[in-house]
């Protein structure tokens, strides 16, 4: 019992100290990166096209393969020690080795081989692809928690407000220095300021679980995030993000531009291999065998039996025949038997090689030589329009990219202003209710109007973030925050 309390107790120390540790940017992105399952399944195709391209190399080296045949042989058949045909039961080994290297194939191989490397680094660019979109989104993610909990710190300050002003309303209510009416409104204002409040924590709660379904994070686990302000986020500025020059850096860093580049040096080399398969190849072989035979043979005493017919005849000198005859025996008793010879005996007796060249002319073969060196060409086309298409895209997406973070940043002072004026507005309003010259209703709409501007100021504050980290994201350096 005892162990079982400590145990409890170990484990909710545990859980508290896992509770009060907070996530950055960059742990968050890593666990997403390591949990992610296409990211794994990628990693195992990029693995895939490692072994082919190490298999490829290793095919330049001779190809060797030994083989081993044991049996046991029943009635006519040549025996592997003697050559001779014999109506005899025998246990025999056959043992082989050979050898086969490709002399000269018009650089085929080495074309397979650097084709296959290409298509590795493909592999693993493709992979960095993935991570890097994974990435972005997991960033985006963080930031709309961000987002979501500046909205909650804004609606708990206007609940605090709507609170003291309530406190303030029901003291000169009970004064007598203002009519019951004033205190009707500020407690429908507060329950206004309240609703938005539980809306706005519900967001958080729900930003937060989004964020960790893309981190593949248990829904159920403890997540509290660190929370730096927006305003000390690092941001390029914006004259250093030119379009052009953006551009530049994506083409040379961006995983996808990488992952075309070597898809289509693979395709060119992939045609030269092709193209070699369409000439002779010489090839050199050699081989080394030999076989042994068991058997045993039992002898017996032969005991003359008469004679019989031979089938053979000769001539009598007088135009007949004379039927030839031969000695008849019967098995009398047995004198022994009669073996092959020694194993080693056998080997050595029986040990052949072979030395050749082979030459390999594709004289006609269903066009499929030809074939498949015209879908190489054509393959080495569509990812030429393939290479094309995506630079065009993404040369489009970052001036997209860059127009939209320069009309973020245009709403984003913007809204400061609005804030300040809004401010300045509620300021004024506040002084003037105090003194009279002002309805509750009045102020509570300044009141809500300094809070929509605040709601709007850090929404298109992270709204211009975002999209200055997309167009940083760009030049295939990362994310930072």
């Amino acid at each position: 019992m005892q162990k079982l309390i400590l145990f409890l107790f170990l484990n909710c120390i545990a859980l508290s100290l896992f509770a009060q540790e907070k996530w950055t940017l960059q742990r968050c992105v890593q666990y997403a990166l390591d949990s992610n399952i296409s990211i794994k399944q990628n990693e195992i195709q990029a693995q895939l096209t490692g072994i082919t391209y190490k298999q490829s190399k290793l095919s330049k080296i001779p190809s060797v393969n030994f083989s081993n045949n044991d049996g046991y042989r029943f009635g006519k058949s040549q025996n592997p020690s003697t050559g001779i045909l014999e109506n005899q039961n025998f246990f025999q080994i056959g043992l082989n080795l050979q050898s086969s290297v490709q002399i000269f194939n018009w650089y085929s191989k080495k074309n397979i081989i650097l084709a296959n490397q290409w298509s590795e680094m493909a592999a693993q660019a493709a992979t960095d692809k993935l991570k890097n979109d994974v990435a972005l989104t997991v960033a985006n993610s963080y930031l709309q928690v961000l987002l979501a909990r500046d909205q909650e710190q804004i609606a708990e300050v206007q609940v605090k407000q709507s609170t003291s002003q309530l406190e303030i309303v029901k003291k000169q209510v009970a004064a007598g220095a203002l009519p019951e009416l004033n205190q009707v409104e500020i407690e429908a204002q507060l329950a206004t300021d309240s609703s938005n409040l539980i809306t706005a924590t519900g967001n958080v709660a729900q930003a937060k679980y989004v964020l960790k379904s893309y981190m593949n994070l248990d829904v159920a686990a403890p997540f509290e995030i660190e929370e730096p302000s927006a305003d000390q986020i690092p941001l390029e500025p914006i004259a250093e993000l030119q379009p052009e020059n953006v551009y530049a850096l994506a083409l040379a860093n961006l995983p996808q531009q990488k992952v075309n580049d070597y898809n289509l040096k693979a395709a060119q080399k992939n045609l030269l291999a092709e193209k070699g398969l369409l000439y002779p190849s010489i090839s050199a072989y050699g081989n080394l065998s030999s076989n042994y035979g068991y058997f045993r043979t039992p002898t017996y005493a032969k005991i003359p039996n008469g004679y019989g017919s031979s089938g053979l005849v000769v001539s009598d000198g007088s135009g007949g025949f004379i039927d030839v005859q031969q000695p008849l025996f019967t098995n009398g008793g047995k004198n022994g038997y009669i073996t092959s010879d020694p194993l080693g005996t056998q080997f050595s007796n029986n040990f052949g090689q072979a030395l050749g060249i082979s030459i390999s002319v594709p004289i006609f073969n269903g066009w499929q030589a030809k074939a498949n060196y015209q879908r190489a060409k054509l393959n080495i086309k569509t990812l030429e329009y393939q290479v094309l298409a995506d630079n065009q895209t993404l040369k489009q997406d970052i001036y997209q990219a860059y127009n939209a973070a320069t009309v973020a940043l245009e709403k984003f002072n913007s809204s400061q202003k609005s804030v300040d004026a809004a401010q300045k507005s509620y300021d004024f309003a506040t002084k003037r209710y105090n003194i009279g010259m002002l309805t509750t209703l009045e102020l509570i709409t300044d009141q809500n109007n300094l809070f929509q501007a605040k709601l709007q100021y850090v929404s298109n504050q992270f709204d211009y973030v975002f999209k200055m980290k997309v167009l940083e994201f760009y030049k295939g350096q990362g994310i930072k925050l």
